[in-house]
């Protein structure tokens, strides 16, 4: 079980490079960075945490940006997406970026993807919030047909185009790793893509019912990776180890250089024994 973190990178913290490098030194495994290209001022969509919407939301940078700023001042760090909003992207744009990090990472990129929570942000890409997740399915099938075909061509009820040549092609082949964010929902998602699954929790003891659900949707050797909500201990951690997860990320907070170092510090500390 590799550990990591993931954030959200702002205008108003620590930028991604010292980020990248700090994190990488310190021996996590992964960064992987939050995305949502913008906050409508007025929104019905409630926060899942609860509570106003926290103010890095509507401050991130673009997460493909920051990444390869991330990627290209490490050596060994996995880089993600976690999670990139799929409803709000043009896929033969996103299916060029995704390829384009993963060539000049070395094949070190991640790409987390989801439908996304946010209706009212959703909308305000032309995309009906309704049929979001039936958006999301055509435009990712139709990035897979972009990195793995010569002459590119897609045919569906929300998106459609004829033939086309876009590169680079991916490094990592036929394409790099694929996660689908959320809950039981996208299990089937997950299934038909044969992708990994990045879930959300405070506990291996909440995590347990919904794995063996998965592993029954989509079989037992489907790739987990965690998103683990609040302070962790390395007794906390030990319990994912016997479900197979292949990775955890930490929470990190959003805050200045000084401050993200220090935590980044005592978190390393903290989980010296699982490393």
């Amino acid at each position: 079980m590799r550990l990591g973190v993931l954030t959200f990178v702002t205008d108003e913290g620590i930028g991604p490079v010292e980020l990248g490098v700090g994190v990488e030194q310190r021996g996590f495994e992964s960064l992987f960075l939050a995305e949502h290209s913008h906050i409508p001022v007025n929104t019905n969509s409630p926060y899942p945490a609860g509570g106003p919407i926290p103010r890095k939301y509507y401050r991130t940078l673009d997460p493909f940006v920051a990444l390869t700023a991330a990627a290209a001042a490490t050596k060994t760090l996995v880089v993600g997406t976690g999670i990139a909003l799929i409803p709000e992207r043009d896929p033969i744009l996103t299916a060029k970026e995704v390829a384009s990090l993963d060539l000049v990472s070395q094949g070190r990129f991640r790409f987390g993807v989801g439908v996304g929570w946010l209706r009212e942000e959703v909308a305000n890409h032309g995309v009906d919030p309704a049929v979001r997740g039936r958006v999301t399915d055509e435009r990712l099938r139709a990035m897979i047909e972009i990195w793995t075909q010569d002459q590119a061509e897609f045919h569906g009820k929300y998106l459609n185009f004829d033939p086309i040549y876009c590169w680079p092609k991916p490094l990592t082949k036929p394409y790099p790793p694929l996660y689908v964010g959320g809950g039981p929902a996208n299990f089937e998602r997950i299934a038909r893509l044969e992708a990994g699954w990045i879930a959300i929790s405070t506990s291996p003891q909440r995590l347990s019912r919904p794995l063996e659900e998965l592993r029954a949707i989509a079989g037992g050797d489907v790739p987990v990776t965690v998103c683990h909500w609040g302070q962790p201990t390395a007794q906390d951690l030990e319990g994912y180890l016997p479900l197979g997860v292949e990775r955890v990320l930490l929470d990190l907070p959003t805050q200045p250089r000084d401050q993200t170092l220090r935590h980044l510090d005592e978190l390393a500390k903290e989980l010296a024994p699982l490393r």
